[in-house]
């Protein structure tokens, strides 16, 4: 009879510890929970391509917990409205201070916009050979170039170059907004490889040089189209 109690009272006792101890562990993770702190910083809400300036359309605030936070995480989004994308953000990520500049900023850092293993040459133009001062940074363009041949007075024109990117008209080096004051320039900076930038200088000096625009869809229409 006595074992029997004892066996029961242990049996109890084993019941209210084991209860005791989820109460416990219950109530640890609530406090876990209540005692995370969230902060809020800025991401993008689509995907935005380098060069882009980014809009207040383009942004979005989330919170994430305060101890995850990178250190450069911006939470302001008046501090990224307006500014441009160096890099390419996908849907959803965080902005971080280093990975977006001011027009300032791109003017005064040309040289990384040209991809590794070309170079950077200006020729000058005009409003004509511009196409009427419509071609834009990060336009594709091909370089016709117009000689006379010497023996026969004869003016040829030839396809010099074919699919090159524009860099920068006049000093302008990110594309213009409705905002953007209307300046005609009388240069394009262009990206070649050192072989065609000393055939696109040599012809530029015995000839004229003429600009045609490759027509351009935004990235992001082409993504949605083909999804």
């Amino acid at each position: 009879m006595k074992s029997k109690v004892t066996l029961i009272l242990a049996i109890v006792m084993g019941l209210v510890t084991t209860l005791l101890f989820y109460k416990y562990m219950d109530g640890m993770s609530t406090n876990t929970d209540v005692n995370v702190k969230l902060v809020d910083v800025v991401a993008v809400n689509k995907i935005i391509f380098e060069n882009q300036v980014i809009n207040k359309s383009s942004l979005k605030v989330i919170q994430v917990p305060e101890d995850g936070v990178h250190s450069k995480a911006i939470k302001d989004p008046e501090k990224v409205i307006g500014k441009i994308a160096l890099a390419d953000f996908a849907a959803n990520e965080v902005i971080l201070e280093h990975r977006i500049g001011s027009e300032a900023d791109e003017s005064l850092f040309v040289s990384r916009k040209v991809t590794e293993g070309f170079r950077a040459v200006s020729i000058g133009v005009n409003f004509v050979t511009s196409v009427s001062n419509l071609i834009e940074p990060e336009d594709i363009v091909d370089v016709i170039w117009t000689y006379e041949v010497k023996d026969t007075k004869e003016i040829m024109s030839e396809l010099l170059l074919e699919e090159v990117r524009v860099l920068a008209v006049g000093r302008r080096m990110i594309e213009s907004t409705t905002d953007t004051e209307y300046v005609e320039y009388k240069s394009s900076t262009l990206e070649l490889s050192a072989n065609d930038a000393v055939k696109l200088v040599k012809a530029s000096n015995a000839g004229s040089i003429q600009l045609i625009l490759h027509g351009r869809l935004d990235k992001e229409d082409v993504k949605n189209d083909e999804e």
